[in-house]
């Protein structure tokens, strides 16, 4: 797609269509259209803006109606299942670009955003690339979010994520975001709108069993702003978790082993929590044992990654200690959510709406 874009004769204009869905982004969504809009895009490409609006009832409709009237290139469709899967493949549609930028509005992206993905798609043939996942606090954060973007950003929390390593260049399984060549959405579908959460890392997963290659380019920045509260984070790890195993079902395996990791040991504390009670009731000391060494252990890595993090972000006290809540909320939310979600997987073909519910 790309080469023939490259070799293409003189004066030839090619589209680049920026897809995003939203809903109730009254606060945000001017200052993310002016950034979209502002993207330095290399000669011979336009650019087309493409908003799926999941009927926003706070004032955001009527912000991007005044912005459609200002500028041709923006487009906004309305989303009425309200779901990110249903808005991209509905902003899909809609999209006349030869290639395919997927953004979030609360990202802020560099300058040469654009341009980059369109490099790295040249350079590497890949059918989906993408830049690091950058979480950074915003200017005012307090001390919740600040130990949250940190913990983000660890290998140590993430599993060695390569999503999260901002200068790995290379081939990986999913990838922050994503740009695609229209003929690789053309061969490998849309996005799955049974999925709430998770239908990036399922449509990577597709790309990959169908013979597709995904690429990720340290040159293509971007930077994220995570939630600010722990209740957020835990309710989005828990759909993060729960939406996992229907992807899982569907193709039959896990996209990584470390998706596994926390449902697992989850499952292990739930095993272990009978024989503890037991116990306790009977006077059987060593049934305590499993949970008590399940619980030991993970407070002695919670709080050996705490160390860790707190190092390598140089944070400060206040953010410090709330660290080990954080952790805990990636990680168990994320365990339990999965557990929810295997149980449902097994039993219904569609998730519960009570894990739809945004996050933010």
């Amino acid at each position: 797609m790309m080469a023939a874009a490259d070799s293409s004769a003189p004066g030839e204009v090619h589209t680049v269509s920026i897809i995003v869905p939203c809903r109730n982004e009254r606060g945000h969504i001017e200052a993310f259209c002016r950034s979209a809009l502002a993207q330095q895009l290399p000669a011979g490409w336009q650019l087309q803006l493409v908003i799926a609006d999941g009927q926003s009832d706070d004032g955001t409709r009527a912000l991007l109606a005044t912005l459609v009237a200002q500028d041709a290139r923006v487009s906004v469709i309305t989303n009425p299942r309200r779901i990110v899967s249903c808005g991209l493949n509905l902003a899909l549609a809609k999209a006349s670009g030869s290639v395919i930028v997927r953004m979030d509005v609360h990202t802020e992206y560099a300058s040469d955003y654009v341009a980059e993905c369109l490099a790295a798609l040249a350079r590497s043939g890949a059918d989906n690339v993408g830049g690091p996942w950058h979480a950074q606090p915003d200017v005012k954060a307090g001390p919740t979010q600040r130990a949250v973007a940190a913990a983000f950003q660890s290998r140590w929390v993430a599993g060695g994520a390569r999503s999260r390593q901002l200068d790995y260049d290379g081939e990986v399984d999913t990838v922050y975001l994503g740009c695609w060549p229209r003929a690789s959405i053309d061969r490998f579908g849309g996005f799955d709108e049974a999925l709430v959460r998770n239908q990036d890392d399922e449509h990577n997963l597709r790309i990959r069993r169908g013979g597709g290659r995904i690429w990720q380019s340290s040159l293509i920045r971007s930077t994220y702003h995570p939630r600010a509260r722990l209740a957020q984070v835990l309710r989005q790890y828990l759909q993060y978790g729960y939406w996992k195993p229907f992807v899982m079902k569907k193709h039959g395996q896990a996209a990584s082993i470390r998706h596994l990791v926390p449902g697992l040991f989850v499952a292990s504390l739930l095993m272990a929590a009978p024989l503890a009670l037991s116990g306790l009731l009977l006077g059987g000391l060593a049934l305590i044992a499993p949970l008590a060494g399940l619980v030991g252990l993970y407070c002695a890595a919670v709080a050996a990654m705490t160390l860790a993090v707190a190092r390598d972000a140089s944070l400060d006290t206040a953010a410090t200690l709330r660290l080990p809540g954080v952790i805990a909320a990636y990680h168990l939310g994320y365990g339990t959510g999965t557990l929810f979600g295997a149980w449902d997987a097994l039993r219904r073909e569609h998730g519960r709406e009570r894990f739809a519910a945004l996050t933010r």
